[in-house]
């Protein structure tokens, strides 16, 4: 378990990210996974905030249970399911060098992405589920990052905004869920982890609700370019650490 005072920048970072995600509906994990990897190790940081979203989840769900579309569910979770084993395969035998590096390039081609994307709708063919899904779950095991191909992919699929809502929850929690089991399984989810991640719920609830409070208040948008700013930062801090092999 770490120590208090790591404990304390954690619950810091974890209230500002989760604010973001009560605000967009996005960002908790793939903003704060490298700011805690700069102080815990990644297998910590990855089981902890898995944790923290499966509660985040099912605060959502609970809001949003109508509508989903188990037609699409049924033919993508499978091999979103295959992805979340091979991922966590990758976790536990590969050192933290190299996927901190894979983790750095991510978050320069993820935040990218989000700066230079017009907001054009896109339609997926089922086709993709197979790539989509086995990369997101790989993505999910680890790096927790794997929901931001999964809601473009429903998002692909699904356009009525109830129904897109209720199914990208409802994937995200299944996601969360099976990895919470698989974790817990492979003994990642140790007593000092759950305790880290019981002393830091309250950050998470508090940062959500500030999020969800200034929803009307604040730019959506203008929050998002600044967190794809802050990712271009972390994912070049990342490359520069480990990509030499350091």
């Amino acid at each position: 378990m770490p120590s208090p005072e790591l404990l304390l920048l954690a619950a810091a970072l974890l209230a500002v990210t989760y604010c973001v995600f009560g605000l967009t509906g996005a960002g908790s994990t793939v903003l704060a996974l490298p700011l805690l990897v700069q102080f815990l190790t990644l297998k910590f940081a990855v089981a902890l905030l898995l944790l923290l979203d499966c509660a985040a989840g099912l605060v959502l769900i609970s809001r949003t249970r109508r509508g989903v579309r188990i037609d699409e569910l049924g033919r993508f979770l499978p091999f979103v399911l295959l992805g979340i084993g091979i991922g966590l395969v990758l976790l536990i035998k590969l050192p933290e060098g190299p996927l901190l590096t894979a983790l750095g390039l991510f978050l320069l081609v993820y935040a990218g992405y989000g700066l230079l994307k017009k907001g054009k709708e896109i339609r997926i063919s089922r086709a993709w589920s197979a790539p989509i899904g086995v990369t997101a779950g790989g993505l999910s095991a680890l790096f927790g990052t794997g929901g931001v191909l999964m809601s473009l992919y429903i998002a692909g699929r699904v356009q009525e905004k109830s129904e897109l809502r209720s199914t990208v929850a409802a994937a995200v929690l299944f996601n969360s869920g099976t990895r919470v089991i698989l974790f817990g399984a492979t003994g990642l989810l140790d007593e000092g982890l759950l305790l880290s991640a019981l002393w830091l719920l309250p950050s998470m609830l508090i940062g959500l609700f500030i999020g969800q409070r200034l929803h009307a208040a604040v730019s959506a948008a203008a929050v998002l370019r600044a967190v794809y700013g802050v990712l271009l930062l972390a994912g070049a801090s990342l490359l520069v650490r480990y990509a030499g092999g350091a």
